[in-house]
């Protein structure tokens, strides 16, 4: 399962639950399944699984993430 889990001040972002997330290094598009602890800020989490092999290769990258927040139509509404 291709998932990660992401910071809560990306949540704040729009990377809520299910929003799809392109990773520049991997050619598969990823998941948001999970929140991070508080103290994490501006960190996403890739799910490896059990090989935790090949998370130690992997290790600790900086890397370019793309997704896409939907628009909320009702937020131009001024009617009262």
């Amino acid at each position: 399962m291709k998932s990660i889990a992401v910071s809560r001040d990306l949540v704040e972002l729009g990377l809520t639950h299910n929003t799809m997330v392109k990773i520049d290094t991997f050619p598969d598009t990823f998941y948001v399944k999970d929140k991070m602890h508080y103290r994490w800020k501006n960190r996403i989490d890739i799910y490896m699984g059990k090989d935790v092999k090949k998370a130690r290769e992997w290790g600790k990258k900086q890397v370019m993430i793309c997704y896409a927040v939907p628009m909320d139509i009702d937020t131009n509404n001024t009617t009262k």
